[in-house]
């Protein structure tokens, strides 16, 4: 799905907007416990797992320009690993996949107050991920850098997400991240801006801009 697809409402503010990171906010990260254990496991540093991993094949696949099993494929051969080891590492990865109870629970509460949108740099697999998980039920849109055609921090993955939730003023949006550079990339384009670091503090500041915007709409 390309810039303007489906899954986008009318246009006129319909309240606030959220827009929240997946990686490192609502899914904490797994990857350096893994990547130690591989690289251990496999006899290498673990950034050279994780650049095996990553490096080169995940911006393109990011945005949706190469297959996810043709990236596999670059993976295993940097690996130099089997098809059954490459596919018990997968099977690995995703399994130490977990979600932030409270923070999903908090973005839950939300219904009715302000529209979420998820907006990641992700690989096609999590889609998936996020429907077993039941995330797409908690949220109202969604913007996947592999189904749009474009990565955070890349402007128009922001302006994406703020159609996608029906909101025309930057400013009565808040995206969360974990990445600073995302966070200043937000800010460029006048939405509000929260650098995730733990749970307790982005649900207090979620809330805060909610309530504000209550107050002033």
């Amino acid at each position: 799905m390309g810039i303007g697809g489906s899954g986008e409402p009318g246009g006129g503010d319909s309240g606030p907007a959220i827009l929240l990171d997946v990686g490192g906010v609502l899914s904490p990260d797994h990857l350096p416990a893994a990547a130690a254990e591989w690289g251990d496991r496999l006899g290498m540093r673990q950034h050279a797992f994780l650049a095996a991993l990553f490096a080169g094949n995940d911006d393109r696949v990011l945005i949706g320009r190469v297959g996810q099993e043709a990236c596999w494929r670059v993976v295993r051969r940097r690996l130099g690993v089997a098809p059954a080891l490459m596919a018990e590492i997968r099977r690995d990865l995703a399994a130490r996949q977990r979600w932030d109870a409270e923070l999903v629970a908090g973005v839950r509460a939300l219904r009715g107050r302000a529209r979420t949108v998820l907006v990641s740099n992700a690989w096609p697999e999590l889609r998936p991920a996020l429907a077993a998980a039941g995330v797409l039920d908690v949220v109202d849109n969604t913007v996947l850098s592999c189904e749009v055609g474009c990565a955070k921090p890349d402007p128009r993955s922001y302006l994406l997400a703020l159609r996608r939730a029906g909101v025309a003023d930057p400013a009565r949006a808040l995206c969360v991240d974990d990445t600073a550079g995302h966070v200043r990339a937000a800010r460029a384009l006048g939405l509000a801006a929260h650098l995730h670091v733990d749970t307790g503090g982005t649900l207090a500041r979620i809330e805060e801009f909610v309530g504000a915007a209550a107050g002033t709409a």
